[in-house]
């Protein structure tokens, strides 16, 4: 009679030799991501670590989170948008500072007005068009990894429509012809991540405008600049209205939200900030002479309370262009004025001429 053996499995090898992993793992989180790649090449289980969510989530409680710069570009060398992220070399003085990355492409045909939101650790694209066709579809990328996969697909297909992430949701708004009940009624939808699916907003019949220009999220509600005036939708309340007169004409391109202030650039270049509890528009000071004068657009991103700034600057008569990124503290003085210091400012990428920035936001890690 012949028994078997039963052969236990080796147990993985600690993550740091004579240390508990728990312990090894309060030590791990707390190191900075630029140096994951780094850390990636010690054992199995140390890379198996550092693409866990168990290692994002314990830096969240240790309050070791960092927050990091996302843009796309649409290239003409390229049929779809390519992404790339903000690298910071602190380990290397004779390399450049700060390079853009690139990240694996997306796994789509190159879509035009698309939108995009940043919730979690995921970059979200919805929907936009391909020979003036709108889509559904969603895209996400998982940010710890730098991997895509879909998300589920809107209600309605939409192009240039608005976004805003409240409360943990993503809320999109216009985008779409409303001809029909279907698209009536979800003009406006909301995703809610933990349960993987869209719902409708209920909305007023006189503001479903179809094409929306940009967006912002301020105090719980959602801005929107429409093509007839902005509008706006307190999550809470649930309720719609339209902006200021002053804020609908001073808006002006892709803007970003600090403390409450909206900022984007004026029809002279400047950089200015609207401030929703005063009313008022008031140009960002102290920056005259270290950036230039933003007239072809610029696009911005709230980068840990940091006022990012990314832009082109093209050479008469060159083949290639080159993308500038700035970093901006921003404050407000006694007297309610907005002053600005630039951190630093640098070259982040060179791509051919006829490129163009679509986006850019933070996400935090």
């Amino acid at each position: 009679m012949s028994t078997s053996t039963i052969v236990e499995p080796t147990p993985p090898p600690p993550l740091i030799p004579s240390l508990p992993d728990d312990v090894a793992l309060n030590i791990i989180a707390r190191v900075p991501r630029c140096y994951h790649p780094i850390l990636s090449l010690v054992s199995k289980s140390m890379r198996s670590l550092i693409s866990s969510p168990l290692l994002y989530t314990t830096r969240t409680l240790l309050k070791s989170s960092q927050h990091f710069l996302y843009i796309s570009l649409r290239l003409p060398t390229s049929p779809v948008l390519r992404f790339y992220t903000l690298y910071q070399n602190p380990t290397k003085p004779e390399s450049p500072r700060n390079i853009l990355v690139p990240l694996p492409l997306i796994p789509s045909t190159s879509l035009v007005g698309s939108a995009f939101a940043a919730l979690g650790h995921k970059i979200y694209v919805l929907g936009g068009s391909m020979a003036d066709i709108p889509s559904s579809h969603v895209w996400s990328l998982d940010c710890r990894t730098h991997t895509w996969e879909p998300a589920p697909n809107m209600h309605v297909s939409r192009e240039f429509a608005a976004t805003g992430v409240v409360d943990g949701k993503i809320y999109v708004i216009g985008g779409c012809v409303v001809d029909n009940w279907a698209r009536s009624k979800n003009w406006a939808e909301v995703y809610d991540p933990e349960t993987g699916k869209w719902n409708a907003v209920p909305s007023p019949v006189e503001i479903r405008y179809k094409w929306m220009h940009a967006s912002a999220v301020i105090d719980g509600k959602v801005y929107a600049m429409a093509d007839r005036h902005g509008l706006c939708y307190e999550v809470k309340s649930g309720s719609w209205g339209t902006v200021d007169t002053d804020l609908d004409n001073g808006w002006r391109g892709r803007a970003c939200v600090i403390d409450g202030v909206l900022f984007c650039y004026d029809y002279l270049g400047k950089i200015r900030g609207y401030d929703v509890k005063e009313g008022t528009w008031k140009e960002l000071k102290g920056l005259e002479e270290e950036l230039p004068r933003f007239l072809c657009g610029a696009t911005m991103a709230n980068l840990g309370g940091k006022l990012i700034v990314v832009w082109e600057s093209k050479n008469e008569g060159s083949k290639e262009m080159e993308i500038w990124c700035a970093e901006i503290e921003v404050k407000k003085d006694e007297g309610g004025e907005l002053w600005g210091r630039t951190e630093w400012s640098d070259v982040v990428l060179t791509v051919p001429t006829r490129s163009s920035i679509v986006h850019c936001l933070a996400v935090t890690l």
